[in-house]
């Protein structure tokens, strides 16, 4: 028998499920269940915040993009972090990153549980975290054909539940139709109620730390690049169609949401999508909508899973984690990695039994703050790349470079700024900026003397 670490991740992703897991990763907890809270803080002017952020994301992919076709037989972006920042920067930021999907993880399942209480409002919030983590765990440890063949069964669901919206919320607008609670669905609504920028420049700024939060893991396009059959035509695919998914999924969704309600009747405590089809009158519909959001939190989750895994073997790969985490199933999944990540996602199951009320906000903005400050190292990365090799890549190069690398790159970081001294991310702030010092200390102390062979 083959030993363990002479097995290869299994390579059975199709171009199918590229496609799906990239539209998967763009579709999430923060645009079903976030989307409310953004919506009261920043009023119409967060269809804006969408296309601002969404339009950064899209560099920060096309950069990724370009450094992962520049060498396909690497398997992970933190091989790119090693060779054009160093060994430091690559073990901070494979622990980071696998921090980013823990939290992210954390912030869906406890979607999950939110979600759940429509239909048993006296059932406890860490129930359904419990159980769907058991479940994901279960079927990640299988096949990543499976992994990938439930993301685009999850994602389906998704798509075909943001389109109904957009259809739906457009047209009770065009035809001035009543809503429940005596509302009349117009476009005007996006003026008429404080103007587009009803809450000022202040809330527009606030509600940054949620619109990017709806981005997270769109990144995870670039992690699967490894497992997929064909990198060199099914990730510029991927990357390129971002523009359409944010115009549809996020524009889209939010004028909808906005035309039906006015902004400040949406509401906070469950999806906007559920309270949109709950008003127009469907019997059944909201029960059917609260399915769909359900099933995003299951995808996000099951994302969440599949990259913690892959972080880590990558990790030890380097010489950046314990051996074992390389550890290989016959099935070509990484199942030690699998196994602790899974481990640690117990905590939440925790913390929605002592904090149900406030665990949500508290990880999601742990979640944002990491995410960002790894895309500011990838977009460096590229930065770095381009140094050395001026022409770039032959067949998909950085559209605008160098001055799209350097204005995302002060974007982002204006972001983890504004998040620094916003009161409401500042505990979020302080947990990441103390892992990260952490993660600085452990490197000096205990990986820096004694590296191990890739």
């Amino acid at each position: 028998m083959q030993k363990p670490q002479q097995k290869e991740l299994s390579r059975a992703l199709q171009s199918r499920h590229i496609q799906m897991i990239a539209i998967g990763g763009a579709i999430g907890t923060g645009l079903f269940l976030g989307s409310g809270s953004a919506i009261h803080t920043s009023g119409p002017a967060i269809i804006l915040a969408y296309i601002i952020v969404g339009l950064f994301c899209f560099f920060m992919m096309r950069a990724i993009g370009e450094l992962l076709l520049s060498d396909t037989s690497k398997h992970s972006f933190l091989d790119f972090v090693k060779e054009y920042l160093g060994d430091r920067m690559e073990f901070v930021t494979g622990w980071m990153y696998w921090f980013c999907w823990i939290s992210l993880a954390m912030a869906d399942l406890t979607a999950t549980g939110i979600y759940v209480k429509y239909w048993f409002p006296s059932l406890p919030q860490w129930v359904a975290p419990l159980v769907i983590l058991v479940f994901l765990y279960a079927s990640n440890k299988l096949d990543v054909k499976l992994f990938g063949e439930l993301e685009t069964w999850f994602s389906i669901i998704k798509v075909a539940a943001i389109i109904l919206l957009v259809v739906v919320g457009f047209g009770l607008a065009l035809f001035h139709a009543q809503v429940d609670g005596g509302h009349t669905a117009s476009f005007a609504n996006l003026f008429n109620y404080g103007g587009f920028f009803a809450t000022g420049a202040y809330g527009f700024l606030m509600s940054f730390q949620m619109v990017v939060f709806a981005f997270v893991g769109i990144e995870m396009v670039g992690i699967t690049a490894g497992e997929t059959d064909d990198p060199k035509t099914n990730l510029p695919k991927a990357i390129n169609s971002l523009p359409i998914r944010i115009g549809l999924f996020y524009v889209g969704a939010m004028i909808a949401i906005m035309s039906v309600y006015p902004w400040n009747q949406i509401t906070t405590t469950a999806s906007p999508f559920v309270q949109v089809f709950a008003g127009i009158g469907i019997v059944g519909a909201a029960g059917i909508l609260n399915f769909v959001v359900l099933t995003a939190a299951l995808s996000a989750t099951n994302s969440c899973l599949f990259s913690t895994s892959r972080t880590l073997r990558a990790l030890a790969a380097g010489g950046n984690a314990p051996a074992r985490f390389k550890t290989l199933s016959d099935a070509g999944v990484p199942k030690t990695s699998l196994n602790f990540s899974a481990a640690v996602l117990l905590l939440i199951v925790v913390l929605n039994y002592l904090m149900p009320a406030g665990v949500f906000n508290l990880v999601s903005g742990v979640s944002t703050i990491n995410f960002v400050i790894v895309w500011v190292v990838m977009i460096w990365c590229h930065v770095k790349y381009r140094h050395q090799s001026p022409a770039g890549s032959d067949t998909f190069k950085m559209p605008g470079y160098p001055l799209t690398d350097y204005l995302s790159l002060a974007f982002f970081i204006a972001i983890l700024g504004f998040l620094l001294i916003n009161s409401g991310t500042r505990l979020s702030m302080s947990i990441s900026l103390l892992f990260f010092i952490v993660l600085m200390g452990i490197y000096q102390l205990a990986y820096r003397p004694s590296r191990s062979p890739r």
